[in-house]
């Protein structure tokens, strides 16, 4: 069994989305390639086979992999968190101590990360720093440039 992983309802329904796609699209489009290289001719000798067979290995993998994730999802209730605190979920606007430069983030896990969109994961340097952090508080985080300060400058859920 998995590691429990908890999400937002988006988040959850999103790998939901790409495990169907997986299931019903790929393995389809694996199959043609398949029937394609098989109709060619002699299989042992067929590249074009070999690598369609791959392909369907590496599907499979995902489609099992995926289908984990899934099994041991769990949406999170916001009304059960402790909203003084930075944790999954929230939205926390920071401020560099030395630079002056605020920033905000939102706390999410590894899998529906995404920078551009401002979600960052519990797992990185920046979330480890920021979890359990309350209001006024200065998160020490470890970053390849060294250690970087941030104060908490407000909490979002």
């Amino acid at each position: 069994m998995g590691k429990i992983q908890y999400y937002t309802e988006e988040g959850l329904r999103k790998l939901k989305e790409e495990l169907q796609e997986l299931k019903t699209k790929g393995r389809a489009d694996i199959a043609k390639q398949i029937a394609e290289a098989r109709d060619k001719g002699d299989l042992s000798e067929n590249a074009e086979y070999d690598a369609a067979k791959d392909a369907q290995g590496l599907l499979e993998l995902k489609i099992a992999k995926l289908e984990e994730v899934v099994g041991n999802a769990r949406v999170m209730d916001n009304s059960k968190l402790d909203t003084s605190k930075v944790g999954i979920l929230s939205t926390v606007k920071i401020k560099n101590v030395k630079n002056g430069m605020t920033v905000t983030y939102t706390l999410v896990s590894e899998e529906e990360a995404d920078l551009k969109a401002g979600k960052i994961s519990l797992g990185s340097p920046f979330g480890k720093g920021l979890l359990g952090k309350t209001v006024g508080e200065i998160a020490q985080i470890n970053a390849p440039a060294g250690v970087l300060e941030f104060e908490v400058l407000d909490i979002n859920y």
